[in-house]
Formats: structure tokens, sequence, C-alpha cells
């Protein structure tokens, strides 16, 4: 199972932690694959087979394993295709560009599921992976999401994200 080198739609699984250092030693071990990012409390993973970004956020306690689920898009295009589906169908959806996510820049829309421990379901694609100035930046609702805010304080958060904002997962 060789890391995915190309661009490729795939489903997001973002699980809450309570060492990082000991579940990236297993899940590479699992997928037969090496973080494709690593920070400080986060560690992702771009598995081609299955299809899967597998993201580690360190959040000890948190009482859930599951932290929020996606969908990792090849465009911005694709997000749009997506938001315009959703607000078609009469789902609730949150609009973020330019949103300094996993250390990433993500263009992504936030669907409200409630069936989903935190939830919403993001849909994103990331438009750079390595922003040259990741620190300083506000908060986004996923960020506030992964440190456990319920869902009404999430979904007014959601609602004031702007560009140029941090998440975690």
């Amino acid at each position: 199972m060789p890391k995915s080198t190309s661009p490729t739609t795939r489903v997001q699984l973002a699980l809450n932690v309570e060492d990082v250092a000991s579940a990236t030693a297993f899940y590479s071990t699992l997928f037969g694959v090496p973080p494709h990012k690593q920070r400080a409390g986060y560690a992702n993973f771009l598995v081609e087979d299955p299809p899967l970004k597998l993201v580690l956020i360190e959040n000890p306690g948190a009482g859930e394993h599951l932290n929020h689920l996606g969908v990792e898009a090849q465009s911005s295009d694709d997000v749009s295709a997506a938001l315009a589906r959703f607000r078609d169908a009469g789902l609730t959806a949150t609009v973020a560009e330019k949103d300094l996510c996993c250390h990433a820049v993500q263009d992504k829309v936030f669907v409200e599921a409630p069936d989903v421990p935190n939830g919403w379901w993001e849909f994103y694609v990331v438009t750079d992976d390595a922003p040259a100035n990741p620190d300083g930046l506000t908060t986004s609702a996923c960020e506030v999401a992964c440190n456990g805010q319920d869902a009404a304080e999430q979904d007014a958060t959601a609602q004031d994200i702007s560009a140029g904002s941090v998440c975690c997962g």
C-alpha cells in the first residue's frame, strides 16, 4: 500500500487519540505507509488502498474516539459542486475558504449531520499543504469542535468562520 502521489477523492477519518506517537506507530504498521504530515499532537496519513485520509489528533480524555468525518476532494470546483448539491437537497452547509486547517490551507464546506458525534462532516480540498505562516492565525469551527465544544456552540462558531483560520482536523 504505497503512499498516494496523485490527488484522489478519499474519505477522511479524524480520530481523537491519547498518545499521537503510539497511534502513529500503530497506523503506520496497519496501513503500511508513513505519516504524510506530523506536527506536535497531530499526524495524518494518505492511504492509497483503501483510499483514506486518516487524521490523528492528540486529545487525551476526549470521551469520543471519533473526532469528525470528511471527504477530501480533488479540486475547489468539486467542493463548490458538493455545496450546490447540499443546498439543493436542503442541507445546512457553511463555507470556509482559504481555511488553515490540518496545517494546510483548504477550501471547505461543513455540513451538519445529526448522527455524527461532533455534528458535522467536512468536504474539502487542500490548496496549499505547506503554508508559509501557519502560526498566529484565528481558530475555525473545526478547531473548536476538536477541543470538545458542544453542537450548539459549534454551530454558532461555524457561522463566524473567516479566511485564514486554523483547524485541527
